[in-house]
């Protein structure tokens, strides 16, 4: 597919510096891009990069004028960018699939209108189906579920019995939504589940990624609140109540009951643990376990895991621990002392002097 310069800037609301009539051909990120591409600059520290690129023209902020080579300004080049991306790639919009006939579907369920659903997915008794809804092959919803306008649901996705699913919700394959949580108490010599009897409920706007599992309240609902997005292979456990537009990184896990407050952001490997709450718009750093609350707008590290300028000095200490260890045997040499802590044993006399044991 070929277009001008001049087509993308129309598509995309954008002004065109340089040649309008320039043909592009792809678009390409600058690392890849080559002769006849496009590509983008999204702020100032990647114009090196843009400079050593071998792209025809690029999308930059309004901000940016670029001497020598093509390029559109517009307020946002990455929303740009992926507009024009979509557009030299030429996909068609999924075509509305239907009720395939190799699907299990009991009579009580209703579902809207322009829905999809794939061979081999499963609705069971007294669910909700929304307009416009795509469900892919294996999918497997359970009773008294409820899902609104514009949800997908790619293969494999399980929602338990009473799901209660927003509008415009994508949930990506293998996930596991609404499973028991991990509850038991220990009796009679044995560990004795303790019933999950609640739900889970995940507002408007969220986006879950494959092979992340979040678990029903015992009592109560489990919920994910409105633009929360959440990463691969992240655990949500009972009770929780994460707020609106947190951010979830892989591989982090959330234990029972604990809370988060909006714009919440947890970074990669993190661990809570059960009963904390973070707070509105606070940080969790990459690998780190929290065992208590984190006040609202703090930036916490480590484990366990603390303000960040605290932590960073800890982490400068720990670098400085070599040179401190032979600082400290050189005084120790000066003081006659060098042996200690070494061959023998040191113990200290009722008139508080140090006393060596043979070894």
């Amino acid at each position: 597919m070929s277009v001008t310069l001049r087509e993308l800037a129309e598509l995309v609301q954008g002004t065109v510096v340089g040649d309008s009539d320039l043909p592009i051909t792809g678009a390409r990120t600058l690392a890849e891009a080559r002769a006849g591409d496009i590509t983008f600059v999204e702020n100032d520290k990647h114009l090196p990069q843009l400079a050593k690129s071998l792209a025809s023209a690029a999308v930059v902020s309004a901000q940016i004028s670029l001497a020598g080579r093509p390029h559109i300004q517009v307020k946002d080049p990455l929303a740009a960018f992926v507009a024009i991306f979509q557009h030299l790639q030429g996909r068609p919009p999924l075509p509305i699939h239907g009720i395939d006939l190799l699907t299990k579907i009991h009579p009580t369920v209703l579902i809207g209108a322009d829905a999809s659903v794939h061979p081999l997915a499963s609705i069971g008794e007294g669910t909700l189906i929304g307009d416009r809804c795509r469900l892919y092959p294996g999918c497997v919803i359970g009773r008294d579920c409820r899902l609104g306008d514009d949800v997908t649901l790619h293969p494999n996705v399980v929602l338990y019995d009473g799901c209660i699913v927003g509008n415009r919700v994508t949930i990506h394959a293998n996930s596991t939504i609404g499973a028991d949580g991990f509850g038991y108490r220990f009796q009679n010599g044995r560990h004795a589940k303790v019933p999950q009897l609640g739900h889970v409920e995940i507002a408007d706007d969220v986006e879950i990624g494959a092979n992340t599992t979040i678990d029903r309240g015992a009592f109560q609902a489990t919920r994910i609140g409105v633009g929360t997005k959440i990463d691969n292979l992240v655990q949500v456990a009972h009770n929780c109540q994460i707020g609106a537009h947190n951010l979830f990184v892989s591989q982090m896990g959330i234990a029972g009951s604990s809370s988060t407050g909006d714009y919440v952001v947890v970074a990669g490997q993190v661990g809570i643990a059960d009963h904390v709450h973070i707070g509105e718009r606070a940080v969790v750093a990459a690998r780190s376990g929290v065992p208590s609350d984190v006040p609202a707008g703090e930036t916490v590290l480590g484990a366990p895991a603390r303000p960040v300028r605290d932590q960073k000095r800890i982490l400068l200490t720990l670098d400085k621990l070599p040179e401190m260890r032979r600082d400290l045997e050189r005084v120790k040499k000066h003081l006659g002392l060098e042996g200690e802590g070494r061959g023998g044993h040191g113990t200290r006399s009722e008139d508080g002097q140090d006393q060596r044991q043979a070894g």
